[in-house]
């Protein structure tokens, strides 16, 4: 990552740190005061069981499928799809047939993806 700036930095996904946040996902993040991307890998197998939070949050497939449940509606997401999930919505994900990566958009800030948080 670039040295940051009170105007902004450019940075490469390969170059920040990676943090894993539940048994084999793992995530890669970058984020200004009151916006974070995400990066994560899934494993196959791996599931994000059933959860909510306050944070608005966007998630966009990279690659693979990706199973996700917002509410109790489930669809199947391929590289180039993604959902809306709002503030306190109940969601789940795992990936289908094999590893998945998706780009996830959060605001505010969840600072427990922050690679210096535990």
């Amino acid at each position: 990552m670039d040295k940051e700036s009170a105007q902004g930095w450019f940075f490469r996904v390969e170059d920040l740190p990676t943090k894993e946040v539940l048994r084999g996902i793992h995530v890669r993040s970058v984020h200004l005061e009151n916006l974070m991307m995400t990066f994560i890998e899934y494993p196959a197998e791996a599931t994000v069981p059933t959860h909510y939070h306050p944070f608005e949050q966007i998630t966009y497939v990279l690659d693979g499928v990706l199973e996700v449940t917002v509410n109790g509606e489930q669809r199947t997401l391929r590289a180039g799809e993604g959902v809306c999930i709002r503030p306190n919505a109940e969601h789940a994900s795992r990936p289908v047939d094999g590893p998945a990566r998706v780009l996830d958009a959060w605001t505010p800030v969840p600072e427990h993806f922050k690679p210096d948080q535990p």
